[in-house]
C-alpha cells in the first residue's frame, strides 16, 4: 500500500511537505512504548502512534520505518517536524485513535507488521 493510499485511509494531514507518497508500506504497527517498537516491528512499515516527541522519529529511523502517523490529533512540535523532514520521512497527523487507524488500514489488507516479543518465562 502506497503513503498516498495510508493518508487518504487514515484521513491525515501529511505534516512533511515533500514527501515521497509512492512510497510502498508493508505493514503497519501501532504503539506508544518506543522499546516495544524497537523489538516487535519489522521494516517497511508505518508507525501509530500516540506519541509525538523527536523520540518518535529517532525510533522510526532505526527501524527502518517508513511513515510514522500521530493518531489522536497529535500535533508534533516544530522540532520533530524538522526533524522528520531532515531525515526525509513522512509524517502525518490523524484525528482518529491508533485502534481505528489500525483497523481500517487493516480492512484495506495492510497486514500488521508486529512480531511476537519473547519473554524471560516463555518456552521454547
Amino acid at each position: 500500500m502506497k503513503i498516498s493510499e495510508i493518508l487518504e485511509i487514515s484521513q491525515g494531514r501529511l505534516l512533511t511537505p515533500y514527501a515521497n507518497l509512492d512510497v510502498e508500506i508493508l505493514g503497519g504497527f501501532a504503539g506508544d512504548l518506543m522499546s516495544d517498537v524497537l523489538a516487535s516491528i519489522q521494516p517497511e512499515s508505518v508507525l501509530i502512534t500516540g506519541l509525538s516527541n523527536p523520540q518518535v522519529i529517532r525510533t522510526a529511523l532505526i527501524a527502518d520505518v517508513r511513515v510514522v502517523i500521530f493518531a489522536r490529533g497529535k500535533q508534533p512540535a516544530q522540532e520533530t517536524i524538522k526533524l522528520a523532514i531532515e531525515e526525509k520521512l513522512p509524517v502525518i497527523s490523524s484525528d482518529l485513535g491508533l485502534y481505528e487507524i489500525s483497523g481500517r488500514l487493516m480492512q484495506h489488507g495492510l497486514p500488521s507488521f508486529e512480531k511476537r516479543m519473547l519473554h524471560a518465562f516463555d518456552r521454547d
